[in-house]
């Protein structure tokens, strides 16, 4: 018997057990693949955090209360509150925790969906996780089995979630409590078309595990959820390129978006995730992102999502000497295109967009760039799905609340399969955020109980 079990070996599942055992309980992860990471280590490695040193060294000012308003305003009001300030109010510790446990971040990156200033503290992923992994083990508290997938949670008479039965049978018990971290369903075919059929031509990419789980688990025990109806995907991927699983964000850096008839469709500083929405509803759910030689200039080939030079080098780009004949090149009429573009050039020299409201190349944050400066570009962009950003119910300390808002006893999640943080759509950095703050505190919350 242990004090408690972990259900998932990503980020949140790492960080639960490591907290746990912080707190001098002694834990189990299971992992239900070969090996841990999940859509943690797959994901673009950016953390939404504010007030930190690193923003400082850069000139940024922040803080904790702007970063509220901003997840608040990009979620249109539908997140719980709670939960938003309860990341807000422990992101700068938990960032000061994954340094001590040996993580380490590049600098925070400039422009990036639903921020009013830079806060993207940047890791690699995989080694995230590997790294989160081997703080817990090295506790001498923490015991991990990969291939064991969990098939169901166990509740003792009074209905406290005392264990886990396995898929082999086996039975686990846990002294103080259970942490579903086992990810969301973006591999689950039949949970995404119930949920999100208007996805059904979209791009997944997300860990193998996927599946839905925990969802499932807590289901099973009368849990609540949040944000169903919310699932989205992210604008920038190429819609035939199969090396790439991540998206591309020229329109951050000041690119335009138009459908297969040359026309714009949408404010292009919005969160990327309400830019999946805009592109499945065009021609053949495709866009190209439009941009000149300076805006191209402006990647950063340390995040995934800006490197412009990468992708040109795969050949993935369109190019041309003039706007007439890029047009040509993606079967667009010239015409509509080279008045699409002067027509948007027109909108940032007033510093005024009529058709769709842009005024920042992203959220509140850089000003407009003129598309003018041969060669220019285009980037065929439909939406992947990464993740589903919706799930379980919970509280500030991370415990799975059933419909009638009473906290089921013994039961915690993190992570992707909760609900209830992004609401409507999604700051970037904010779902591996999400996953390393509730981690922590669904593990020091169980590992006290």
């Amino acid at each position: 018997m242990t004090d408690v079990i972990v259900i998932g070996g990503g980020a949140a599942g790492w960080s639960a057990a490591l907290s746990a055992a912080e707190a001098g309980a002694s834990v189990v992860l299971l992992e239900k693949l070969a090996e841990s990471g999940g859509s943690s280590a797959l994901s673009g490695g950016c953390l939404a955090f504010a007030g930190t040193d690193l923003q400082a060294a850069a000139g940024v000012e922040d803080s904790p209360e702007l970063l509220y308003r901003d997840l608040v305003e990009v979620g249109q009001g539908i997140n719980d509150s709670q939960l938003v300030r309860t990341y807000c109010d422990a992101q700068l510790a938990t960032c000061d925790w994954l340094r001590g446990a040996g993580v380490r971040f590049s600098p925070v990156i400039e422009t990036a969906s639903g921020q009013s200033v830079p806060r993207v503290h940047t890791v690699d992923p995989a080694d995230m996780v590997r790294t989160l992994k081997a703080a817990a083990e090295r506790t001498g508290r923490v015991e991990y089995r990969a291939n064991a997938a969990a098939a169901a949670l166990e509740c003792d008479a009074g209905g406290r979630v005392c264990g886990v039965k396995l898929a082999d049978g086996t039975l686990l018990a846990a002294n103080k409590g259970v942490v579903l971290a086992s990810g969301g369903f973006a591999k689950n075919h039949d949970l995404l078309m119930h949920y999100a059929p208007h996805y059904a031509e979209a791009v997944f990419v997300a860990g193998a595990g996927s599946q839905g789980d925990g969802l499932r688990m807590g289901l099973e025990l009368g849990a609540d959820v949040r944000d169903m109806d919310y699932v989205k995907g992210t604008f920038g991927k190429h819609p035939t390129d199969e090396t790439n699983d991540h998206s591309l964000q020229a329109v951050y850096k000041g690119a335009i978006a138009v459908n297969q008839d040359g026309q714009r469709f949408v404010n292009e500083s919005i969160s990327y995730k309400l830019l999946g929405d805009a592109v499945m509803a065009q021609p053949w759910h495709t866009g190209y992102q439009i941009m000149d030689q300076g805006i191209f200039d402006t990647g950063d080939d340390r995040v995934r999502i800006l490197d412009f030079g990468r992708r040109l080098e795969e050949g993935l780009f369109y190019v041309a000497d003039s706007l007439e004949e890029l047009a040509a090149q993606i079967e667009i009429e010239p015409e509509v295109l080279v008045a699409t573009v002067e027509r948007y050039n027109g909108y940032v020299d007033a510093g005024h967009d009529p058709e769709f409201g842009r005024s920042h190349l992203v959220h509140k944050h850089g000003e407009l760039r003129r598309i003018e400066i041969a060669p220019f570009y285009a980037y065929p962009s439909t939406a992947v799905v990464f993740g589903t950003y919706c799930g379980l119910r919970i509280d500030s300390a991370a415990r799975v609340l059933r419909t009638d808002g009473s906290a089921i006893p013994g039961l915690y999640a993190a992570g992707e399969v909760t609900g209830g943080f992004h609401g409507a759509a999604y700051m970037t950095g904010s779902a591996l955020g999400k996953a390393v703050v509730f981690g922590r505190i669904a593990g020091s919350e169980a590992g006290r109980a």
